[in-house]
């Protein structure tokens, strides 16, 4: 099954928040406006994606992140600016969709900054029916 990837509808507009677990949250690859440390409720972060694109060989892949159900995860959200939203999914899609094994979702995550607050964010979460995903862990 292919991974699902959002309309522009789903995504709606205005500014957009990203949630990064993984490499994003060193090196997002995107112009952003702030970030802050935020938490995810619902999923963790795991290794269980076996990867021949960061990591490893089409022959021997190596494991790499990616959210799975269940649990928490502490991350950071990225704000983009509206004017660079088509550009950030864009790039997005191209950095984490190459093998179609993430799910492109929006998800509802709290700053952990002060005042708290929840924004729905962009996520990428393991499609658990993909060949590379080690849903057996």
């Amino acid at each position: 099954m292919p991974a699902k990837v959002l309309s522009e509808t789903e995504l709606s507009k205005g500014d957009l928040w990203v949630f990064g677990y993984g490499s994003l949250m060193w090196r997002p690859g995107f112009e952003y406006i702030e970030q802050a440390p935020a938490r995810l409720i619902g999923e963790h972060r795991a290794l269980c994606v076996y990867s021949f694109v960061h990591r490893g060989t089409p022959e021997k892949p190596g494991l790499v992140l990616g959210l799975d159900r269940g649990g928490a995860c502490r991350g950071i959200a990225f704000r983009v600016a509206e004017k660079h939203r088509a550009s950030t999914v864009a790039y997005l899609r191209a950095r984490e969709q190459v093998t179609s094994v993430y799910r492109e979702v929006t998800r509802s995550v709290w700053l952990e900054n002060e005042p708290r607050q929840r924004v729905s964010a962009l996520a990428y979460v393991v499609d658990r029916g993909h060949v590379r995903v080690d849903a057996a862990r």
